[in-house]
């Protein structure tokens, strides 16, 4: 799985996430363009630690999911979504994409970060499964939009 982490991969996730539109249809799932970029925002908040969302560690999850988030395999379409990252309201498409790419950015002035620290539900991470999961998760919804 490439990681986000990787120079070449955080170009190539900027040159996809470039060609979304407002008007890009979904191959699946309920979000439009401007709620997608909005729920994508959040897993790059924890990484970036500006806000834990107040997720907790969870047995459950660690045990049996945390490796599908960092794996080399892509995530099946229609994946439930953990309620706190759920996009429902209306977003503008302008203004969530800029708050995007403002996240991306940080990440992107920090690709040689030695550790980006735990994760709050599923603890220790290394910068190999932070880059993985947060390069699978882009690359999800960016597939969500065929692009």
């Amino acid at each position: 799985m490439k990681s986000i982490l990787d120079r070449d991969t955080f170009q190539e996730i900027q040159n996809r996430l470039s060609q979304l539109n407002e008007n890009s249809e979904r191959q699946w799932g309920k979000m439009t363009p401007a709620q997608m970029l909005r729920h994508c925002q959040g897993p790059l908040n924890i990484m970036l630690k500006h806000d834990d969302y107040n997720l907790k560690p969870n047995w459950f999850f660690n045990t049996f999911f945390k490796k599908a988030m960092y794996n080399d395999r892509l995530w099946r379409k229609n994946l439930p979504t953990v309620k706190v990252f759920k996009q429902t309201e209306e977003r503008d498409f302008t203004q969530e994409k800029a708050k995007l790419d403002a996240l991306l950015d940080e990440i992107g002035s920090q690709l040689d970060k030695q550790d980006w620290g735990d994760h709050p539900s599923f603890g220790k991470f290394t910068n190999e499964q932070w880059g993985k999961m947060q390069y699978k998760h882009l690359d999800h919804h960016l597939r969500q939009f065929g692009l």
